[in-house]
């Protein structure tokens, strides 16, 4: 009897033993759940900390990619939107110097004082043709592989390319015996200001954006870089008579010059290809007085109605130059007056671009870098012209035109028309825009304005 009282009190001490084990153990199963609750809940901040730094770095590496992206489809396209070509400037009031030093040693400051005073420039002067059939998936990566391609590619080159002498074959008329003499002596002082100036002994910017205002008409083998508001639509026009493109240059309309895409440039070709022509073809270039130049591209583009330089660029020099601009004004971007026009060129915080009806022609069409084998000039368009129209062996029949492109009823932008605008700025003003193109009056031999 007293054994088996004995026996059911172990039994009940084991059973309460192994109740308050369970329930220590749910207890500690209770607090373990806990802690382990309180560590994820103090580990989430930390995780979603991690996780917005990945996404920020990856977003920031994808925006560097672009931007790359972007900036290399840009120089490689040279920016041509509408003829319109994005580029900011040093600052407003100062010439620019000290960012393009870097960028071209032509551009030094120090050396242009010594060409001032060592030069007296006077306004009197003195591939195969066919389509390539590049792979594109090549084509592209060419554009894109940028300097160390370009450096590989014209190791062996000799850069600037060698001014060759003009053939002279073809030239049959004694008549065109001092526009010959003429264009030696602008090539010429072209070639020296570069040798003793220029300092250039290999490319120094992306050879695509290089050559991007370059036209390439094959048939007489020929390249033309365009400078806006010198002759450059009738030109387009004679390129497209030269490549069969229409019959005569008086039947082509203005759009169909500008936004036709009828002329090939050269920066649609590959390495190979743009290299060949620069070598072999006949290359040319017409310029003209930068104040000219200047005062034409305003009256072209803001006092007659545009749908296009109006709104991008008008709208934004009147908001940012004009104190107290009406609305209507700011809304439409009409009526810029010219020395509104000035402040935004000499900006270096312009709030638009620059634009290639009025961007220097050193940056345009590089003459320190592309030796070309013509030198035209506004001035002389017509005589100048037709003599080269001789030398690529061109058709007998076909002329320079003479008619003026757009607003035929105008008066001409001459050196009469300059100084009524130049009155309505200070002399200041006056100096910095000279400043401003003082590379291409002295690469081209013009005279210093009166200021």
């Amino acid at each position: 009897m007293w054994m088996l009282q004995h026996s059911r009190l172990l039994q009940g001490r084991a059973l309460r033993r192994r109740g308050r084990t369970a329930a220590q153990c749910k207890h500690h199963a209770g607090r373990s759940g806990e802690e382990e609750r309180r560590h994820l809940r103090a580990m989430r901040p930390q995780g979603v900390f991690l996780s917005v730094l990945m996404f920020g770095v990856a977003g920031l590496l994808l925006f560097m990619y672009l931007q790359v992206r972007i900036e290399e489809q840009h120089a490689v396209t040279g920016g041509d939107a509408r003829e319109h070509v994005t580029e900011q400037n040093p600052k407003f009031h100062m010439p620019e110097g000290s960012k393009e030093k870097k960028e071209n040693p032509l551009l030094n400051p120090e050396r242009f004082s010594r060409v001032l005073r060592e030069t007296s420039p006077s306004q009197g002067e003195g591939q195969p043709s066919g389509k390539t059939t590049e792979s594109p998936t090549i084509k592209l990566l060419e554009k894109h592989q940028g300097t160390k391609t370009l450096s590989k590619t014209f190791r062996g080159m000799s850069w600037p390319l060698d001014t060759r002498p003009l053939n002279k074959s073809l030239v049959k008329d004694n008549t065109w015996r001092e526009a010959d003499a003429t264009q030696e002596k602008r090539r010429s002082f072209l070639q020296e200001f570069c040798k003793k100036y220029g300092g250039v002994s290999h490319p120094q910017s992306h050879l695509f954006h290089m050559v991007s205002r370059i036209y390439v008409e094959d048939k007489h083998k020929v390249l033309y870089c365009e400078v806006p508001k010198a002759g450059c639509s009738n030109w387009k026009r004679i390129l497209m008579v030269l490549n069969g493109l229409a019959p005569s240059a008086y039947n082509i309309s203005h759009d169909a010059v500008h936004y036709g895409k009828h002329l090939r440039k050269l920066d649609s070709f590959d390495l190979k290809g743009i290299h060949t022509r620069l070598n072999t073809y006949t290359k040319a270039v017409f310029v003209r007085d930068p104040m000219e130049r200047l005062v034409s591209a305003f009256r072209d583009k803001f006092e007659h109605p545009n749908s296009y330089y109006h709104p991008v660029f008008g709208k934004a020099i009147i908001k940012k130059y004009r104190p107290n601009a009406c609305e209507k004004a700011l809304n439409n971007g009409s009526g810029v007056k010219f020395k509104e026009f000035v402040h935004y060129l000499l900006d270096s915080h312009r709030p638009v671009g620059m634009d290639i009806h009025w961007e220097k022609v050193s940056k345009l069409c590089y003459p320190c870098l592309i030796n070309y084998d013509f030198v035209g000039k506004f001035e002389t368009l017509e005589e100048d012209a037709n003599y080269f129209l001789q030398l690529i062996g061109a058709p007998k029949e076909l002329k320079f035109p003479n008619f003026k492109d757009r607003h035929s009823s105008d008066e001409r932008t001459s050196a009469q028309v300059v100084r009524q605008y130049l009155k309505d700025l200070t002399r200041t003003e006056r100096q910095l825009i000279y400043d401003f193109y003082h590379l291409d009056y002295l690469m081209f031999n013009y005279t210093t304005p009166f200021l």
